[in-house]
């Protein structure tokens, strides 16, 4: 069971997809964590230097594994791993890379978050696991986090 409401919302700014074509595994990407802000129970920015790694299955399932860091409004860093799924329609998916607005429920995107916190204040992260339910913009991901109960 989740949390009825998100704990946070995190925009995360992205930049260009660079595509290092296909491998054993898939097609791999990876698209860069340039910025963004975080709101809620948790309040403040995405730092530069994340990304997300993702391999395109042959099922065009996008397997997305996250790293970045969040710096609080207090100065406090919480490091962030997140392990998901997205996948749709080709036109639906195809829309969302030429930029355009897409219904976010004509599509799946699940992410699985863990998080690290060194300040006492924010231990409570250290300690829960996450679900976020997200959507993709052309450059930007939006995601609602929720507690699993």
């Amino acid at each position: 069971m989740i949390s009825g409401q998100p704990i946070f919302h995190i925009h995360a700014d992205l930049g260009e997809i660079v595509d290092a074509g296909a491998t054993p595994y898939g097609g791999r990407r990876t698209i860069e964590i340039l910025g963004g802000r975080v709101s809620g129970r948790l309040n403040g920015k995405l730092l530069t230097g994340g990304a997300d790694w993702q391999i395109i299955r042959s099922d065009g399932v996008a397997d997305i594994q996250a790293r970045y860091v969040i710096e609080t409004d207090e100065g406090a860093r919480v490091l962030v791993t997140s392990n998901g799924l997205r996948h749709g329609p080709a036109e639906v998916l195809a829309a969302i890379a030429r930029g355009e607005k897409v219904d976010p429920a004509s599509y799946y995107f699940r992410t699985v978050m863990r998080f690290e916190a060194s300040a006492p204040s924010l231990d409570w992260l250290n300690r829960i696991i996450a679900i976020a339910k997200g959507e993709r913009e052309r450059l930007v991901v939006k995601l609602d986090v929720y507690e699993v109960l």
